[in-house]
């Protein structure tokens, strides 16, 4: 048999960042190594667009509708591929129905991935219908019936070794080649502002509340001092000037390089520790200081001190923060460290290996 791989993923390719930063940018090192595939997403473009907007229930009704129909098509051809990669859930409601039926009927090879702790959720209130809609139960199943269990940090290979022995840490890498890349693009003029940066999606805007006091604190301390924010939805913080980029996937670099110190706060509990630190590792490896919450995979990823700051405590964020805007040495040598441990141990080229190795 052909070494044919099938991809059953939530969302439209070039989208999502745990799409495109756990496997859509090894399509090229699959292709040169012998191996062909189809991807086939949950919800269509004008879909997912669909449900970043309020209302509308009939017509996200439909596109939930259209996506089980799409996933009644893939069953049917699923027995034309060797490996079937499931990204998180073949369906976002309901049971394990559709990998019951590729793992027990069709007896394929299941490459099960996800990147946070899927089993769970951050939602303190959230509506019983919405849980028993979700079926986050179903995670443990999938991990059950697959061929090799694909996580990005420690944590979750531990949750997922309870039901598989075929974990494989598979981390959530960078390009630092061919994307995140600073020397491709041109240095900035000297700027007259400091910019303290933020970048992520609507669903973890919230974490930002965790600093909001200190960043308060450092605008009237500092004048020179400005706060960005890059995502698919406009914050609502009570600063003086926020700044606001929406995230656009072709100028999402050059964006990022406005920054000149990336934060990443983040609650200590459960859900959280599923996190795989990519807003680290996007800063990392542009060359940009990180201060980060140290919970889960963040301390392992920033060397205190050395590519970056891990804060526990609100005085801990002041100080780690007025350290670096005073310090413009610093803010550089920490870059510097920081993108030399992403190209060492989170970028493409030293996965690479890892990754085929899940189609073994």
């Amino acid at each position: 048999m052909s070494k044919k791989i099938l991809f059953l993923v939530p969302y439209p390719l070039e989208q999502a960042p745990s799409q495109r930063f756990r496997f859509e940018q090894y399509f090229s090192i699959l292709k040169h190594n012998g191996f062909t595939y189809s991807v086939q997403s949950f919800l269509s473009t004008d879909n997912w667009q669909l449900f970043f907007k309020p209302g509308n229930p009939i017509n996200k009704a439909w596109a939930l509708l259209s996506g089980f129909v799409s996933r009644l098509g893939c069953i049917a051809t699923a027995k034309e591929y060797e490996f079937i990669f499931i990204h998180r859930e073949v369906a976002p409601i309901g049971p394990p129905v559709f990998e019951w039926v590729l793992a027990k009927i069709l007896k394929k090879k299941i490459i099960y991935d996800f990147d946070d702790a899927i089993w769970l959720t951050d939602r303190s209130r959230e509506p019983a219908l919405m849980r028993i809609l979700k079926w986050r139960s179903k995670v443990k199943y999938i991990c059950k019936w697959s061929f090799k269990v694909s996580c990005g940090n420690d944590y979750l290979c531990d949750f997922a070794r309870n039901y598989n022995e075929r974990v494989v840490l598979n981390r959530t890498t960078i390009d630092t080649q061919h994307r995140h890349n600073p020397d491709l693009f041109q240095s900035a003029n000297i700027r007259e502002k400091i910019t303290i940066g933020w970048t992520g999606s609507h669903s973890t805007l919230k974490y930002l509340e965790e600093v909001e006091p200190v960043l308060q604190k450092i605008e009237r301390e500092f004048p020179v001092i400005q706060v960005l924010v890059i995502a698919d939805q406009k914050p609502d913080l009570n600063l003086r000037f926020p700044l606001f980029i929406p995230w656009n996937e072709k100028t999402e670099i050059e964006d990022l390089l406005k920054f000149d110190i990336g934060i990443m706060p983040l609650p200590d509990h459960e859900w959280a520790k599923g996190k795989c630190g990519f807003k680290a590792l996007q800063y990392m490896a542009l060359r940009i200081p990180a201060v980060v919450s140290p919970v889960g995979v963040n301390v392992i990823i920033i060397d205190d001190g050395e590519n970056g700051f891990l804060c526990s405590t609100l005085d801990e964020w002041e100080q780690s923060l007025t350290t670096l805007i005073r310090d413009t040495v610093l803010r550089k040598k920490m870059g510097e460290s920081g993108r030399r441990k992403v190209i060492n141990h989170y970028s493409v080229l030293s996965n690479s290996s890892n990754f085929l190795s899940l189609f073994e």
